[in-house]
């Protein structure tokens, strides 16, 4: 196993680190933030159709690209680095489930670009959650309502997990009522379904949710990774050129041991996510464990890099008009998303057969 990244590996993060930069600068993150419409779909559609990151982890054979989850994660470096305002967490939540599902016919398009998929689930669910029990189906209708979905607000599809089996029904046929959320870039919606038509794609949803929750946290702990560079880079940036009693203030001792030591807690974060990764792609029998490793540690590394980052700013790190704090807010949210470190803390204890406090 190398940690390494490829030349394809470097090749992918430099098409996508150009699309992000000409479409998506964070002026116009800024711009969309708290809009009608907080994501953007002209970019989702270029990420997908013409760079192909929705096909990365899918099978050659079911229309995908046939890389591996570890291409996928470097694709979450970037839009973190960039906190790109599309549906790329729900997605993967919903590919790792359709891969795992009997019923693939749905994989294709989903690689393709065609249709964007995403997993109906509660962003705040724990590590190893049980299959909720929130949407029933009877006679091939969905009936229920999941609060706090991601990204089900660009979804044209839901892969709905239910005691009952995994389905798959079409977004349009739910009401989503969007909520308040911390982080503008990846608003919230609650969704309901009243008798909405559900394809059956597997008969137990065990093994397709268990996989969803795996992946999800392995690769977020990637995109957790970029947004710490990110925000590690500029300060570094801001403070070579901020100059206080005709030196930078970068020179001074105090501010160099902070940046010091945030750069430790990165370049850590970088190799528990890069592990995640590959253990997930080559389906290690440790991914599990990897995976509640990368969260406990990158999700803590993401927030003091983004609390850094509009503190060492100074004051124009507290205005709305300077991006650091979309950083900080994605920080903040993607702490909570898919179990707390304390929560992956704990599983991960139960993992390596460590007593529970």
């Amino acid at each position: 196993m190398t940690l390494l990244y490829t030349d394809v590996e470097d090749d992918l993060r430099a098409a996508v680190r150009q699309v992000l930069a000409d479409r998506s600068p964070w002026t116009a993150v800024l711009a969309r933030a708290g809009s009608d419409e907080p994501y953007d779909r002209p970019l989702w559609t270029t990420l997908t159709a013409e760079v192909g990151v929705a096909g990365l982890a899918v099978p050659e054979k079911l229309g995908g690209a046939g890389a591996s989850w570890r291409e996928t994660a470097v694709v979450a470096e970037e839009l973190g680095r960039a906190v790109a305002p599309v549906p790329f967490l729900g997605g993967v939540l919903a590919t790792a489930a359709l891969v795992h599902a009997e019923d693939q016919t749905l994989l294709p398009a989903v690689a393709a670009g065609d249709v964007s998929a995403v997993a109906l689930l509660p962003l705040a669910t724990p590590p190893a959650a049980p299959v909720p029990a929130a949407v029933r189906v009877d006679g091939g209708r969905a009936t229920g309502t999941v609060t706090g979905v991601a990204d089900a607000l660009a979804a044209d599809v839901l892969v709905v997990p239910t005691p009952d089996g995994l389905y798959a029904v079409d977004a349009a046929d739910a009401t989503r009522t969007p909520v308040t959320s911390l982080d503008l870039t990846r608003p919230l919606c609650d969704v309901g379904l009243a008798g909405a038509p559900a394809r059956k794609l597997a008969e137990d949803a065990t093994g397709a949710w268990g996989a969803a929750l795996t992946a999800g946290a392995a690769i977020l702990a990637s995109e957790q990774l970029g947004v710490a560079e990110w925000c590690l880079e500029s300060t570094v940036d801001y403070l070579k050129t901020r100059y206080q009693f005709g030196r930078p203030v970068g020179s001074f001792q105090a501010l160099k041991h902070r940046l010091a030591e945030l750069w430790v807690g990165v370049t850590q974060a970088r190799a528990v996510a890069r592990y995640a990764a590959q253990c997930l792609a080559d389906g290690d029998a440790d991914t599990a464990v990897a995976a509640s490793l990368a969260q406990a540690h990158c999700a803590p590394v993401a927030v003091r890099a983004a609390e850094e980052c509009v503190q060492l700013h100074g004051g124009i790190g507290f205005t709305w008009e300077h991006p650091a704090h979309l950083y900080l807010k994605r920080a903040k949210s993607a702490a909570i998303a898919l179990g707390t470190p304390g929560r992956h803390r704990a599983w991960l204890a139960g993992l390596v057969n460590l007593p529970s406090a």
